[in-house]
């Protein structure tokens, strides 16, 4: 009887984690803030967007920062930590970024026009590339669609609420469209991956 890939997932992932236990320790840092939320609830402008998100980059830049001083290899920022969670579908757009998938190999500090206006996956790429560290954090995607696809919604783009992790090199090395969390997890390459970098970091 073949195991299903649930099954195969979940082994491959204990093992890794009791090979990390049993061969080296990290230090992860998990950090929570009251997140500064928009003033209005109406629909902003994208440098109005920004400069919100800068100020809830600014805490996390800090507890980014301390975090590292302390020995940690990886840090977990809180959801919606950077935007906030007072939208509807229309006014959370400003604060949308388009997240390449990460096996095009891509530092956005270092090439932050590449996939075109990202300041937020720039901002957090140099913050884990100027502290060596890992950052995991949440941010928000937009994907164009068209009529083709029957699930396209009218306005013709997919959004998400996304998790994106950046390695100690500021590298986008994760990408997670996050939709009913218990229903969907992690390919099995993707947690493999981070968990074997953090090992020979």
């Amino acid at each position: 009887m073949v195991p299903s890939q649930t099954l195969v997932c979940a082994a491959v992932l204990a093992l890794a984690v009791l090979q990390a236990l049993a061969s080296d320790t990290f230090i992860a840092a998990v950090y929570e803030h009251a997140v500064i939320l928009p003033r209005t609830i109406h629909k902003v402008s994208p440098d109005d967007a920004l400069a919100l998100m800068n100020r809830n980059m600014d805490v996390l830049e800090g507890a980014i920062k301390e975090a590292a001083q302390q020995g940690a290899r990886i840090i977990v920022t809180p959801e919606d930590g950077i935007y906030g969670w007072v939208f509807t579908r229309e006014t959370v757009y400003p604060y949308l970024e388009d997240i390449p998938d990460p096996e095009v190999n891509w530092i956005p500090c270092t090439d932050p026009t590449r996939f075109g206006r990202a300041p937020v996956q720039e901002r957090l790429s140099c913050m884990a590339r100027n502290n060596s560290i890992y950052v995991v954090a949440n941010i928000g995607d937009k994907k164009p669609c068209n009529s083709s696809d029957p699930k396209c919604p009218s306005d013709g783009r997919y959004q998400y609420n996304t998790d994106v992790v950046f390695d100690s090199e500021g590298k986008l090395v994760a990408r997670y469209h996050k939709v009913r969390i218990f229903h969907h997890l992690y390919s099995k390459e993707v947690l493999l991956d981070v968990l074997m970098q953090l090992l020979m970091f």
